[in-house]
């Protein structure tokens, strides 16, 4: 297995720009996430890695070998895609094996890689089944392990999860963290979906435009955003962001709070600050500031409080509560200020 690096990497569709100068660095063995809203060139910069984008400028490095202008069959990539692509008249063992069968190796070698990748994937039951007879999970853990028995040096994965619903993406979640634990490979996969980033990688690189707003370990990400986009990104509920000014040492916030908040930053008298918070260090306390209650979802063992201020900002709470606030109710909101985050209004950059 091997690592992947790109330098300065650039595409362009005619006159239109849509990855800017990307320089990243994914270390052997690593677990990358891609992650953004749609349109900031993440699945562009993964088909560039596969060689299915041309690049521009810039160079991609699998390993020591420059790839920039190589053939996809020739970078020693597989990529799992949104959608599964399997061949309908063929079992799992055949769609698994067609690719190694289309050139030419051995049959005796194919059933040993078929056979290697259905351990990995818990596939032996299913491998007589056609895919018409298979679950979505199913039919995506095929896809992986046709991708497996490639034997590639990196994999890559694009959105795989999107076409699930809700539980079998938390299965599916969980069978490809076993899956890079059991093999070590190097895997870059896209998602838009932060809790997937969160619980899946190693390092997740969070894209605005075509350029890397932050690279980091997912809780570093969480609890050291570089900047607004990225506080407001990563992490669910999103983080809380109201609007304030400076008055003398604290920031004016009235969507936050009646009284000025104390930070413990540099703060310029002439530029606006934004403040955030995440939802789970705000209170309802009846002696914080009025904010009235427009929503709550009740899930059980926690509640999302959504209120607006008299401002008109919004706010989410985290609260452990069995029983939903009632809408319309007014509720104070309190919060410790060390807690709170300073975002410069006009260039969004985390003020430290």
């Amino acid at each position: 297995m091997t690592g992947v690096t790109l330098e300065r990497v650039v595409k362009r569709y005619g006159e239109v720009q849509v990855i800017h100068g990307v320089d990243l660095e994914i270390a052997d063995g690593e677990f990358c996430v891609f992650v953004g809203p749609s349109g900031c060139g993440k699945s562009t910069l993964l088909r560039m890695v596969a060689g299915l984008e041309e690049t521009t400028e810039g160079t991609i490095r699998i390993g020591q070998r420059d790839v920039t202008r190589a053939d996809p069959s020739d970078r020693g990539v597989a990529m799992v895609f949104q959608t599964y692509a399997l061949y309908p008249h063929m079992t799992v063992a055949e769609n698994m094996g067609f690719g190694l069968k289309m050139n030419g190796h051995p049959r005796a070698e194919i059933d040993k890689k078929v056979a290697e990748a259905s351990r990995i994937l818990q596939l032996d039951p299913l491998l007589k089944r056609k895919p018409k007879a298979l679950s979505g999970g199913q039919r995506q853990r095929v896809a992986i392990g046709r991708a497996i028995v490639r034997g590639p040096e990196v994999f890559l994965f694009d959105e795989p999860l999107s076409n699930l619903d809700a539980e079998l993406r938390v299965e599916m979640r969980v069978e490809i963290a076993r899956l890079h634990r059991e093999i070590g490979a190097t895997m870059i996969y896209v998602t838009h979906d932060q809790v997937e980033a969160m619980t899946l990688a190693d390092k997740i690189v969070v894209l605005r435009a075509g350029r890397i707003e932050q690279v980091g370990a997912p809780l570093d990400l969480y609890h050291d955003p570089a900047n607004k986009f990225v506080a407001g990104f990563i992490g669910s509920p999103a983080m809380n962001f109201a609007e304030g000014k400076v008055e003398g040492g604290a920031v004016s916030a009235p969507g936050l709070s009646a009284d000025p908040v104390p930070l413990g930053v540099a703060l310029s008298a002439s530029g606006g600050v934004t403040l955030g918070i995440r939802p789970q260090h705000l209170t309802i306390d009846p002696a914080g500031t009025t904010h009235r209650v427009e929503h709550t979802e009740a899930l059980g063992g926690v509640s999302y409080v959504y209120l607006a201020a008299a401002s008109g900002e919004k706010m989410i709470v985290e609260a452990r509560e069995d029983r939903p606030v009632p809408g319309g109710t007014e509720v104070g909101l309190s919060f410790a200020p060390e807690d709170v985050m300073a975002f410069d209004a006009e260039t969004e950059a985390r003020l430290r």
